[in-house]
């Protein structure tokens, strides 16, 4: 069985990474999990990550109470920043598949999230219900990013207007608009030889003209991914594959 993942403090781990040794102890939320959850025991491999790249592979040395391990450890990795990297603009989908769309896109690799409310979306984020999705997006991608042993988890952005996207397309070295109209597949859309992707997901209604013309005023170009057309919650995923597959980044 694979060691678990779990979640630690940046500054925590920094002296163990310097030195590739030393012990880290994990308490609070993720210790919890680790001990009365997981029920770790001493002699158990683990993994701890910051999220941002660092990640120790350690023993469970000891455990105290019902959250509290510290773990000895035996190596250290550390992952650069993927090139190129490759953020999703998810317009809002209805009930709970905008949780789905993260985590699968966080499974596959996907290196950024910006939630989007389209013109079309049928949900809307607004006040405390707004606060609470946004909450729960970025929890997704962080227990998804643990669930596939990633070092780095994408960064869940905050919601963004059509204005927004045009200007995060603007500075884009290649931009994208999944459109079932598309001229251009993506599996031949011409890559950036460096630069960043943003791919745009549009809502279940679909992009409106509107926004379709300010993204392609912005650079982005129009692309299909197939004969068939899948839902917003799982475009992206299917897009990022894609991706990954064409840029070297699976290879």
């Amino acid at each position: 069985m694979t060691a678990p993942v779990f979640l630690a403090d940046h500054d925590q781990l920094a002296g163990p990474a310097r030195s590739e040794s030393g012990t880290v102890v994990l308490e609070g939320p993720e210790g919890r999990h680790a001990v009365s959850v997981r029920r770790l025991r001493p002699g158990e491999e683990v993994v701890l990550t910051d999220g941002e790249g660092t990640g120790l592979t350690g023993t469970v040395a000891s455990v105290s109470g019902k959250d509290r391990l510290e773990v000895a450890v035996t190596s250290v990795r550390t992952e650069a920043p993927p090139q190129p990297r490759i953020t999703v603009v998810q317009a809002l989908p209805k009930g709970d598949r905008g949780e789905l769309a993260v985590e699968t896109m966080t499974e596959t690799g996907v290196d950024a999230v910006v939630p989007w409310a389209a013109s079309r979306c049928v949900t809307l984020w607004k006040g405390e219900r707004g606060l609470k999705s946004l909450a729960k997006w970025r929890s997704t991608a962080r227990e998804a990013g643990k669930q596939a042993r990633r070092l780095r988890f994408p960064e869940v952005a905050e919601p963004a207007t059509t204005a927004q996207v045009s200007e995060l397309l603007r500075g884009a070295a290649m931009g994208v608009v999944l459109h079932e109209e598309g001229s251009v597949p993506l599996a031949t859309a011409q890559l950036p030889e460096d630069g960043g992707i943003v791919l745009v997901v549009g809502p279940e209604g679909g992009v409106s003209p509107e926004e379709l013309t300010a993204f392609t005023d912005a650079g982005a170009r129009p692309c299909r991914l197939g004969p068939s057309v899948l839902r917003t919650s799982t475009a992206g995923t299917a897009a990022t594959a894609l991706l990954l597959g064409r840029t070297g980044r699976w290879s």
